[in-house]
């Protein structure tokens, strides 16, 4: 595996200048960031199938071992808070358990018998979106909870830096990165895990984009949870509703923090048809302001 590779031109790393090293691991991190651009058709084509199921209330459920497990729970934790994704529609699989995102388990991800286990208990079902990550594409829990997901007719997306390794073969829609060796051999946070981690930012973001989570490069669908935040609805619904702030602060208070409910309000539309408007949009901005018409 190319991951595992010891190149030749690390092989007196050790004994080189601090500088001469930090411009060697720079490079591989620019490196990782190019070898993307091959695989956007990819996420592209991921992101297109999974939309359907996640609207039928599908689940997004993030499965990995190690380094790629803390790299999925880091892009799927931050779904809710930006993007009001639900918590319940929300899941993740780490080989050797939620202890495993600080602390090494011995053999965990070559447990697949955990990973069979996960997938029953957790009911996955066709409208689900399991997203599988595998530097080196060969994780065995990994590949068995891929598998159990796609005998069960969901949607598996495998995410690799190997070229034809399993975990490319046993998904419905994989996504190759292929990052080549790294400056210390195997050690896939470096290159590898940067470039998993670009891949979930740019699959997630489009995923919610195309469920209309965004509206004018605008996060409408954020929680408001604190004060930076709460301006920063102010802040919107005043520039789409084209009112003064304090128009949408109260807008935004008479909608619960409510962003999308409270540009309609700020634009003259009572607050129960503007939450019957975005419940018939799917909570889409862009359509429910189509159907209100002109303000």
């Amino acid at each position: 595996m190319s991951t595992e590779r010891a190149s030749p031109r690390f092989t007196d790393l050790d004994v080189w200048g601090s500088a001469d090293i930090l411009q060697a691991l720079w490079e591989g991190q620019l490196a990782a960031v190019a070898a993307i651009g091959p695989a956007l058709p990819a996420i592209a084509a991921a992101a297109e199938a999974a939309e359907p199921g996640l609207r039928r209330n599908g689940r997004l459920l993030y499965v990995g071992a190690g380094t790629s497990a803390r790299i999925g729970v880091q892009d799927g934790a931050e779904l809710p808070p930006t993007f009001d994704w639900p918590e319940e529609r929300l899941g993740f699989a780490v080989a050797g358990g939620e202890g495993a995102l600080v602390q090494a388990v011995e053999g965990a991800e070559d447990s697949t018998q955990d990973a069979a286990l996960w997938a029953e208990r957790v009911e996955i079902r066709p409208d689900d979106v399991v997203i599988g990550l595998s530097a080196s594409g060969i994780t065995p829990f990994t590949l068995a909870a891929l598998r159990s997901a796609q005998a069960r007719s969901a949607i598996t997306i495998g995410i690799a830096n190997n070229p034809d390794t399993p975990i490319l073969r046993d998904c419905t829609h994989p996504i190759l990165v292929a990052t080549g060796a790294e400056a210390v051999a195997g050690s896939t946070r470096m290159k590898a895990g940067t470039a998993q981690k670009i891949v979930l930012n740019l699959l997630s973001t489009l995923i919610m984009i195309r469920l209309g989570r965004v509206y004018r490069g605008r996060m409408v669908a954020m929680r408001a949870t604190n004060t930076k935040l709460r301006r920063r609805g102010v802040t919107m619904v005043a520039q789409i509703a084209g009112c003064d702030a304090e128009a949408a602060a109260s807008a935004l208070t008479a909608s619960e923090g409510d962003i999308p409910r409270a540009v309609l309000v700020a634009l003259g539309i009572d607050r129960e048809e503007a939450a019957r408007l975005l419940a018939r949009s799917g909570g889409n901005l862009r359509a429910a302001l189509a159907e209100a018409g002109p303000a």
